[in-house]
């Protein structure tokens, strides 16, 4: 499979979201949007409003980090979200949620937090377009990469050969050939990208 680079703009300058969207997306696959609320997280970032401003030639990846992920789908399916990603840990209907976002035209993720395994998602495997797999305790960007969450990716493989895996957390030149070893094809990406003195190449060593 094809490996795909999503940077994450959690790591980007807020204040000049388009101009930093810009200097990445020549390079990359997927633009990576967390959205967080202070509850589900304990950090708030951005909502649909700003979600529908951002300039973008490649998809954006919306993963919602927030309670009550079903009252807000339809806002950021209407922002301009291509894949919307919601937590496992945070519907009580997943399936029910899963169609209401594809009801929008929209592709539908399901992520889980380290502590979640993947036999709480095997129902919906057949529903989704891509999983992710938190490879930090999501709320944070910059934490550490947690390297006992590659057997969750192997699992994943093993049960769906042509499903797209997203990793989430820690990506960096050496952690990204770890997490593509167990079998993640889609690689988010934040400070290891924003931060670097050249943004092309950390994408190109991604690759």
């Amino acid at each position: 499979m094809k490996i795909q680079i999503a940077p994450s703009i959690l790591s980007a300058d807020f204040g000049n979201l388009n101009k930093e969207i810009a200097s990445v997306e020549k390079y990359c696959d997927l633009i990576h949007v967390d959205v967080m609320d202070g509850h589900f997280v304990p950090n708030i970032t951005i909502g649909a409003p700003v979600v529908v401003k951002m300039k973008s030639k490649k998809p954006l990846d919306v993963h919602l980090m927030i309670e009550n992920p079903e009252k807000y789908v339809e806002d950021f399916a209407k922002a301009g979200a291509n894949i919307i990603t919601v937590h496992s840990e945070a519907s009580k209907n997943l399936k029910a949620l899963i169609k209401k976002i594809k009801s929008f035209g929209v592709k539908a993720g399901v992520s889980i937090k380290p502590k979640t395994p993947v036999s709480k998602i095997k129902n919906i495997l057949n529903d989704v377009d891509m999983v992710l797999v938190m490879t930090v305790e999501p709320g944070f960007g910059g934490q550490e990469f947690m390297k006992n969450m590659m057997s969750k990716i192997k699992e994943l493989r093993k049960l769906k050969p042509k499903l797209n895996i997203q990793v989430d957390g820690g990506i960096n030149d050496k952690t990204s050939k770890i997490a593509v070893k167990a079998g993640a094809n889609i690689l988010v990406a934040g400070s290891y990208i924003f931060k670097a003195k050249n943004r092309k190449t950390a994408i190109a060593s991604l690759k």
